[in-house]
């Protein structure tokens, strides 16, 4: 593909699909949430090979090593080419775990809960996310 000799940071990480416009990238440098060495970079960066950059999508983070530079933005399969996801595994699944949580409903119209029925909802929760992190354990 267009491989470039320099390349800036939120120009890859568009390319590479992390973002889904250069704006959000460059929004996202500028805010703080793209670090390179635990330091805030600007968007106007340049990218090396072998950079490790931590990225902070809303509750998503994510490990990004570069492998390759991308000059324009390519298909998803084309992409994984030009880094690697060297995220931990339990960051992940956090982030994951957090969609299954459970979701408790009240029937319609029968109002607030009273504080007896409040204190079982929270244990209720309470025990979920323990046995969600037990399992996550073993």
């Amino acid at each position: 593909m267009g491989e470039k000799e320099k390349l800036r940071i939120d120009k890859y990480l568009w390319a590479i699909r992390v973002f889904k416009t250069r704006t959000l990238a460059s929004d996202a440098c500028k805010a703080g949430r793209i670090k390179l060495d635990g330091k805030n970079i600007k968007p106007s960066y340049e990218v090396k090979i072998g950079d490790v950059y931590h990225v902070a999508k809303g509750i998503e983070r994510k490990v990004v090593k570069v492998t390759g530079l991308l000059e324009n933005r390519v298909d998803a399969k084309t992409a994984v080419n030009f880094y690697e996801d060297i995220t931990p595994v339990e960051q992940t699944q956090a982030f994951k775990s957090m969609f299954h949580a459970p979701v408790l409903k009240r029937d319609r119209g029968t109002g607030r809960p009273t504080k007896l029925e409040r204190r079982e909802i929270d244990d209720l929760k309470d025990n979920f996310f323990e046995e969600q992190e037990e399992e996550n354990q073993d």
